[in-house]
């Protein structure tokens, strides 16, 4: 299973930005992809919630067996979602990456039927996990794109909402056939495959495609001013002073503020959209004019053949955006935390043994994450655009770390398992929203998909070393080491985290107006 802009309307043809409507909080779109993720995760999950004790009470597995097989579901995503982001900033067709994403992990779910032994199982579910990789950054990036940047928690907690009910009801449905079918398993595993097959299919079916940009001005080069600074892709006039019209900045009419030298900003959004401030496009990367005003001959040459007038996304673009100071401290912070974030396996896995969960009942610990998460992740989100990202982030972790008490000194009584588990769905709630939200203010829209794989895919080579070193340490010292040995860890990274995501230098106040002035 796992943030702001009151501006006016952009013009028409913009884009991406076009789709986005003035008054409208959440565009068709994040509901469209919502709704695929639904799909898709109700046939995930019902994988899911019986890998676990399929492989280690089923074909045997041990807990370092397990931990690695986990290690390989949860990170070999990571391999691939910089290449599907990149990609799908290059070739400018997100939906095309999400699809292909979507349609390799609904080809694998039939594949479990055959898989018998740890070669060949782990084999299919990396290749699942590869699908995975490549759907996760384009997706997101098309909800950031499609959402004004003062709903984009509301937009992330709508979609995370939706996909979270697939979530909820995964582990109901393989629940119910567990217990009706003969072969259980591989009835689960077989509704799984014809579940994912539908979410590819409302995908294709429903979710707009690339638009073309058939602006006069989009196809011809900008003319750049005496100073150069009129360059292709900026929505001011040419020669805007303060850049805007560079390519890679924001639209002159968003109302976006530009970033702070060090890239900050994007935690401490107001709720007007002031606190967001967008990449400038020499912390982005984008070539900036020449004094000779060459620049835009080359943004000419460049643009030639592109569909939407603009020049494809090249590899030296999408490496400069390491160069952003805060996206770094961003990737940085959740691959720490990720480092000590169990997999939600093993703490299904803890709480069974702690609470005297029985083996029929195993399946719907998922469940309950996903109600308190589904019930939590659109105000949740909304909060994050409230009072800031890094509070309702950090709150979340601290929430997990709490749960990771319980499950080491809590008695076993019958109120265990239902906090455990809501603690568990508000970490996710608080957190997994509101990371690639506070993106939307650090990454230029060209590199959307591009900067939310890097962060995605720093989380995720986290979490996948943290399975293979918990079910290390449970085979070496036993669960109960192996899980203090995190909480303490994951104490001391959210302490880093907290310091190293301080807005820098405060939120910016407007100057105080004199007296006898409107």
């Amino acid at each position: 299973m796992y943030l702001t802009d009151r501006s006016a309307p952009p013009k028409d043809g913009t884009g991406q930005s076009r789709v986005r409507a003035p008054g409208r909080r959440v565009a068709p779109v994040v509901l469209v992809l919502g709704t695929v993720s639904l799909i898709t995760d109700v046939s995930s999950e019902m994988v899911t919630a019986v890998l676990p004790l399929y492989l280690v009470s089923t074909l045997g597995f041990s807990p370092l067996g397990f931990g690695t097989l986990d290690g390989v579901y949860n990170g070999v995503s990571a391999l691939v979602q910089l290449t599907g982001g990149h990609l799908a900033d290059r070739v400018r067709d997100h939906k095309l990456l999400a699809g292909l994403g979507y349609g390799l992990s609904a080809l694998c779910k039939p594949l479990l039927l055959l898989a018998g032994s740890i070669g060949t199982l782990g084999t299919v579910l990396a290749l699942e996990r590869t699908g995975k990789g490549l759907r996760t950054a384009p997706r997101d990036a098309m909800i950031s794109l499609s959402t004004r940047p003062e709903n984009q928690g509301r937009a992330f907690g709508v979609h995370r909402a939706m996909d979270t009910t697939g979530a909820m009801l995964g582990p109901l449905a393989a629940f119910l056939i567990l217990r009706t079918a003969v072969d259980g398993y591989d009835a689960v595993f077989a509704v799984s495959a014809c579940v994912a097959a539908l979410g590819v299919l409302v995908l294709v079916l429903f979710v707009p495609g690339r638009r073309r940009d058939t602006r006069p001005e989009a196809a011809a080069p900008a003319r750049g001013g005496r100073d150069g600074s009129g360059v292709r892709g900026g929505g001011a006039p040419d020669g805007e002073p303060d850049g805007a019209g560079a390519r890679g900045g924001p639209p002159h009419d968003s109302g976006v503020r530009d970033a702070r030298p060090d890239g900050s900003g994007a935690w401490d959004a107001r709720p007007d959209g002031s606190g967001i401030r967008g990449a400038g496009p020499r912390d982005a990367g984008m070539r900036e004019p020449r004094p000779d005003g060459t620049g835009d001959q080359d943004a000419a040459s460049d643009s030639a053949g592109s569909p939407d007038g603009r020049p494809p996304v090249r590899v030296r673009e999408a490496l400069d955006l390491m160069r952003l100071p805060r996206l770094r401290a961003l990737a940085g912070c959740a691959a720490l935390l990720g480092l000590t974030t169990v997999s939600d396996a093993f703490v299904y896995l803890l709480l069974q043994r702690r609470a005297g969960v029985g083996e029929q009942w195993f399946t719907l610990l998922p469940l309950g994450t996903a109600v308190v998460f589904l019930l939590l992740a659109v105000p949740l989100g909304a909060l994050a655009d409230r009072i800031g990202r890094r509070t309702v982030f950090l709150a979340g972790h601290v929430g997990l770390l709490t749960a990771y008490g319980l499950l080491l000194w809590a008695p076993a009584t019958a109120a265990l398992t239902p906090v455990v588990l809501a603690l568990h769905g508000t970490f996710y709630a608080a957190t997994d929203g509101v990371l690639p939200a506070a993106l939307a203010g650090l990454v230029p829209e060209q590199l959307r998909a591009t900067g939310l794989a890097v962060v995605g895919t720093s989380q995720a080579l986290a979490r996948f070393c943290c399975s293979l070193g918990f079910g290390a340490a449970w085979t070496v010292w036993g669960d109960g080491p192996a899980l203090a040995g995190s909480a303490i860890g994951l104490l001391c990274c959210a302490a880093v985290a907290a310091l190293v995501l301080r807005p820098a230098g405060g939120t910016r106040r407007p100057p105080p107006q004199p007296r006898g002035t409107t």
